[in-house]
């Protein structure tokens, strides 16, 4: 069943709020990639530089060489395994509505108008 142009309407103001609220959790809900290829691969590469450390550590008896390959590991699976930092939306695009979304008429009673006025008064408690 198709959705009515004032449920569309509605649709993309609340995936717009999301996105400007949440970028993170939109591009996870989008199924966005959110890891990046390059810390998988200088991961992977610490991680394969600590193993040679860590072995060349044992078998020169040299214990740093160990500790120090023991720690590039763990800093390789770190790396390899860190989410990307998103950083604030621009804010010409947070602010400003894409021109295909129409503003809503508030009403002066309703359903509707009570959950955004409750979750309204929940984002400002909760700051």
């Amino acid at each position: 069943m198709p959705l009515s142009e004032y449920e569309q309407r509605v649709l993309e103001q609340m995936e717009q709020q999301l996105r400007s609220d949440d970028p993170r959790l939109a591009d996870a809900i989008a199924g966005k990639p959110t890891r990046r290829t390059m810390h998988m691969v200088l991961g992977t590469l610490a991680i394969l530089a600590g193993l040679g450390m860590l072995v060349g550590g044992a078998a020169v008896p040299n214990i740093w060489l160990g500790v120090g390959g023991f720690l590039a590991m763990f800093g390789g699976v770190l790396l390899a395994l860190s989410q990307p930092k998103v950083g604030p939306a621009p804010a010409s695009r947070a602010t400003a509505a894409p021109s295909n979304v129409l503003p809503l008429k508030r009403r002066s009673s309703g359903f509707m108008q009570r959950l955004e006025e409750r979750w309204d008064r929940r984002r400002r408690e909760g700051r």
